[in-house]
């Protein structure tokens, strides 16, 4: 009876998984066809990894209860040629499901749990002490560049740092994982992401033939000075940031003390654009478009279609698409992604933590 209800529940899985499949099947597992580890603090949080990844089609999460595999908070992104799982099989404390990218509307970002007993170590850019996790959770809220906390309540091994709330970042903006030189491509982003050239007073915070050495914090992939100053502005650490236009690549950089410049031609630096005065009137948003440069990788999908303007817009009308490449010579589009919701970089147990995300796209 048991082997006809396994047969059964395996073909109801099977054929349930295409189109918009929300569903959690808790003590299953998708072995194998591993595109991508991840941390997750808990099974949905795994499911929105996957749906943000390009490349996903189905997960599978080792949550911190299970026994058979001490992997705890390892979220699976997978992926085959069929788009369906090769192998499935029973696993005590493992829960798996699909990607919810062909959900319309794809479901909303919602991160409102907390986590008690569990830490998300590292990646912290300011500490300090508050009387509980709640207050610690609105402090993160309230902070623009806060992704995620942790919070050591009274009863932490450590009494020295008992209290202690540390508020930590992960990218929220699009990057492009990798940029390179093509003569017959042209990229972009979304329209929607409003990733736009800098106002005319952000012009001016931007120094042609100009290096400030040293002092880095994080090295990103980027298209353009204007686009680096975009990731130099997105980052909590970021006093000012240098652009090298022979790899593509952005410098994030980290002194408020002191910024020394010197001559290096291909290299731009400039300064986040807070330090910018507000324009009188608000600036009408222009698309940017990168010609003689490709983002390859991380392809939602592609298509056919005449010119770089109709991907542009292909990119803009796809909820899911963040940036795009377009091959002049053969006509083809090239719809792109990663990963921007909050995603600690390790999830672990830790005795009296408290963990969680920020509020803001959580109920009122």
């Amino acid at each position: 009876m048991r082997t006809l209800f396994i047969s059964v529940a395996l073909l109801c899985f099977c054929a349930c998984s295409f189109g918009c499949d929300t569903r959690l099947q808790m003590d299953w597992d998708f072995p194998g066809s591993d595109v991508e580890i991840l941390f997750s603090p808990d099974a949905e949080h795994c499911q929105f990894l996957c749906t943000q990844e390009a490349s996903c089609q189905f997960w599978a999460f080792i949550g911190p209860d299970c026994r058979v595999d001490n992997r705890h908070f390892y979220c699976f992104l997978k992926a085959t040629a069929s788009g369906k799982p090769e192998r499935q099989n029973f696993k005590q404390g493992t829960t798996v499901g699909y990607s919810l990218k062909t959900c319309n509307p794809v479901p909303k970002l919602t991160l409102c749990k907390v986590y008690n007993g569990v830490d998300f170590p590292n990646v912290d850019y300011r500490t300090f002490f508050t009387a509980d996790y709640q207050t610690c959770q609105k402090a993160c809220t309230d902070d623009p560049f806060c992704q995620f906390f942790s919070f050591l309540d009274g009863g932490f091994n450590n009494q020295n740092v008992r209290y202690k709330c540390h508020l930590k970042y992960s990218w929220s903006v699009p990057r492009t994982p990798t940029v390179i030189s093509d003569a017959d491509r042209i990229s972009g982003f979304s329209f929607d992401l409003q990733l736009s050239p800098p106002s005319r007073e952000c012009q001016r915070t931007l120094f042609p033939n100009t290096d400030f050495s040293g002092y880095d914090v994080d090295v990103q992939q980027a298209a353009s000075p204007e686009h680096c100053q975009v990731l130099c502005s997105a980052h909590p650490q970021c006093t000012y940031f240098s652009f090298d236009s022979n790899g593509y690549k952005c410098y994030i950089k980290n002194n408020p003390n002191e910024m020394v410049p010197r001559y290096v031609g291909g290299i731009t630096s400039g300064l986040p654009s807070q330090t910018c005065s507000k324009p009188n009137k608000p600036e009408a948003s222009v698309s940017t478009v990168f010609r003689g440069v490709d983002f390859p990788g991380f392809d939602l999908h592609s298509f056919p279609l005449s010119d770089a303007g109709s991907c542009e817009k292909a990119c803009t009308l796809d909820p899911n698409c963040q940036f795009y490449s377009f091959i002049t010579t053969s006509h083809v589009c090239y719809l792109k992604r990663i990963i921007t919701m909050p995603a600690p970089p390790r999830v672990t147990k830790q005795a009296n933590t408290v963990s969680g995300f920020n509020l803001r796209n959580c109920p009122a």
